[in-house]
């Protein structure tokens, strides 16, 4: 099946309520246009870098951590380095159980042998008994595939100085003002940013602005700069600081980070 009719058949919301699929080596891409799909769509990332943006904010996919993201969903996606991974395509009436918003999930070994074993299949309208029991299986592992709280999330505020805030800083990470200098420079107080961020994005300014340079940090590092200089572009007063709030966060320093993330599942 070519390209054009695969991308026209998981637009149908007739046929299998599971497509498979198993991605080899999908190429860096800038961030694509806003669009959605009508189909569910379940990506794991088995090695290398993607970011998914929706309205509620920027999620950074590294490896091993599956993203969903729910039918009808308007999204845009940026391939920071060549991927490979698998993922699942889901029929709206398959996706009842899943989160109702785009989520950041686990994944395990079974998911993973399910996929592709079933992505064999993937140009089938009409599956076997066999085939269909293996699909229910794997819908029942994605239906309890949860993880509470990402540190690579980064929710996004609606009140439009606070969005003004957050653009500015998601292009200049390295823009070290204080909360006071960045409140008057969106015209409110120092308390007001303080109080509606928390409201909005359920972070301090602070910790919005860490995860802000986190997520720059790792698509940088991911496009293979050097740490020094990651630091440096994101405003860091020495490498040792970065370093120092990176293993903070994962556990690592960025060189072993990478190195256990390229580990298969």
């Amino acid at each position: 099946m070519g390209h054009q009719e695969q991308f026209l058949r998981i637009e149908r919301a007739d046929g299998p309520g599971l497509i498979a699929f198993v991605v080899k080596d999908l190429a860096p891409e800038r961030e694509s246009v806003w669009h959605r799909h009508l189909r569910g769509q379940f990506m794991y990332v088995e090695s290398g870098l993607v970011c998914v943006r929706t309205r509620l904010g920027l999620w950074t996919l590294t490896p091993h951590r599956v993203g969903w993201m729910p039918p009808g969903e308007e999204h845009t996606v940026s391939v920071i380095q060549s991927t490979q991974g698998w993922g699942v395509f889901v029929a709206p009436q398959a996706a009842v159980g899943m989160p109702d918003e785009p989520s950041v999930l686990g994944a395990n070994e079974l998911m993973r042998a399910l996929v592709h074993r079933a992505s064999a299949w993937a140009d089938s309208d009409r599956l076997d008994d066999g085939q269909q029991r293996i699909m229910d299986v794997l819908m029942d592992e994605m239906r309890r595939a949860r993880i509470a709280d990402h540190p690579l999330h980064l929710p996004m505020p609606d009140d439009r100085r606070l969005l003004r805030i957050s653009r500015k800083l998601l292009a200049e990470p390295h823009d070290n003002r204080s909360l006071e200098a960045w409140a008057d420079w969106a015209g409110l107080s120092a308390r007001s940013l303080s109080r509606l961020f928390r409201s909005e994005t359920g972070c301090s300014f602070a910790q919005w602005r860490q995860q802000a340079r986190l997520s720059r940090a790792l698509e940088r590092l991911a496009a293979g700069e050097q740490v020094g200089e990651v630091a440096d572009a994101l405003g860091y007063v020495s490498v040792s600081a970065f370093v120092a709030m990176f293993r903070r966060q994962f556990g690592r320093p960025p060189a072993r980070y990478f190195a256990q993330r390229s580990a298969p599942v």
